[in-house]
């Protein structure tokens, strides 16, 4: 996939007279569509061609095509169905001159594929299928974000805090082993979901990590992607609807995106929890996300989303920060770090330790994690906090440099500078 942030090539550029202000907000407005709609595109023609490869590539083939004739057409009022239909004519062109051209023709004029409403959605099917037992998962987990949610390379790397290199390497071998083990575009039946849950949960889990705090692009979060990861988890509740913990991931989307109006300031600025105005918060969305902690808990199968969302709703039902229930908040990490023992886990635990045992305690257990987390940048932004806290205030400027060089989303880099510049 292409990285569409940062478009250079510019409107004027096709005889269009535009000012400057004009051309930023279409390149603007168009790379907002290709981020949206490339990720459906993909997964739809994924579902009518069986190959990875080719779907990525009319992808592109049609984004560029966008990209020639929207600056002086305008954009069209269906972006993803004028994207979907430049793709298949040029897969119809592709494919005029080879022996296969009536079987291939056959599936991208499928009437099938141009259902609009189906309950199971064309990403949950290619989500399952790069979730097949037969692929590793990193290389699952590595695979579907990039193909299902449209992440670049580079943007997987740093969630993976791992390099580029590697990440393109679990790429091409999962491509590779779908293909020669003629792995199905479905979801599987009832009885093979469990085997994938774990691994759907967490690309859904990471397709909303990065919706929440975005890895690059000039927009802090991505509404868009947060609403696809709600929509997504609701699916894969209504498909599994004995198994608690899509009820728990659910929830715990549910109760962060609750916050989305007070999460940032009208500069785009990165609003801390402490600091956020609660009276914004959507109450209808919590309510319905402590409902869901209540009917998954009454299976009787606690799990880590599960044990996350009640962290969630934690916050989410005191009344101001200070009413807080910390002491819970760290019982539930303990539960969790005994079920899912991680570093991120660890150095959220260590937040929540601050409040119930003093920054002490807190740094020896967040510096714990820390040999894990040098590439991670809110390990070094959460040490320089609890080393502010200690009045250590050089070695919290050297964390915060650091946390600095690690992240691209604008409001933590913002956040970041104002720290550092008021010493």
């Amino acid at each position: 996939m292409p990285q569409w942030t940062g478009l250079t090539r510019g409107p004027s550029q096709e005889g269009v007279s535009l000012g400057l202000t004009e051309i930023g907000a279409l390149d603007r407005r168009m790379t907002a569509i290709f981020r949206e709609e490339a990720a459906r595109l993909t997964a739809s023609l994924v579902r009518l061609l069986g190959d990875f490869d080719e779907a990525e590539e009319l992808v592109q083939e049609a984004i560029l095509s966008a990209l020639e004739h929207w600056p002086t057409d305008g954009i069209p009022d269906r972006p993803g169905a004028w994207l979907l239909t430049t793709a298949r004519r040029k897969a119809v062109d592709r494919w005029r001159r080879q022996a296969r051209y009536r079987e291939k023709l056959a599936l991208v004029q499928d009437p099938a594929g141009q259902r609009v409403g189906r309950e199971v959605d064309d990403r949950l099917r290619l989500i399952f299928t790069c979730c097949h037992p037969a692929l590793s998962r990193d290389a699952q987990l590595a695979l579907t974000l990039r193909a299902v949610i449209g992440l670049t390379t580079a943007e997987i790397a740093r969630a993976f805090l791992t390099t580029e290199v590697a990440i393109a390497q679990r790429i091409v071998r999962a491509k590779r082993k779908i293909v020669d083990a003629g792995i199905p575009y479905r979801v599987p039946e009832a009885a093979q979901l469990p085997e994938r849950l774990e691994e759907v949960l967490a690309v859904l889990y990471l397709m909303f990590n990065e919706a929440y705090l975005a890895t690059a692009g000039d927009q802090p979060a991505r509404h868009d992607l947060a609403a696809d990861a709600e929509w997504l988890s609701g699916l894969l509740v209504r498909l599994l609807p004995d198994e608690p913990e899509p009820m728990g991931l659910l929830a715990l989307i549910r109760l962060h995106r609750a916050r989305t109006r007070s999460r940032f300031d009208a500069d785009g600025h990165l609003v801390l929890l402490r600091d956020q105005d609660r009276g914004l918060w959507d109450r209808a969305l919590i309510e319905s996300g402590v409902a869901l902690i209540h009917q998954a808990g009454g299976l009787g199968r606690p799990g880590p989303y599960q044990l996350q969302a009640a962290i969630a709703a934690c916050h989410a039902e005191a009344r101001s920060y200070g009413e807080t229930d910390w002491e819970q908040i760290v019982l539930l990490y303990q539960a969790l770090l005994r079920r899912t023992p991680s570093p991120v886990i660890q150095l959220n635990y260590a937040i929540a330790l601050l409040h119930v045992a003093g920054p002490e305690p807190a740094l020896r257990e967040a510096e714990r994690a820390g040999a894990a987390l040098q590439r991670y940048h809110l390990y070094h932004a959460t040490r320089a906090e609890l080393l502010r806290a200690l009045g250590r205030f050089d070695e919290a400027r050297d964390a915060d440099r650091r946390a600095l060089e690690l992240t691209l989303n604008p409001a933590e880099r913002a956040l970041l500078e104002d720290r550092l510049a008021s010493g």
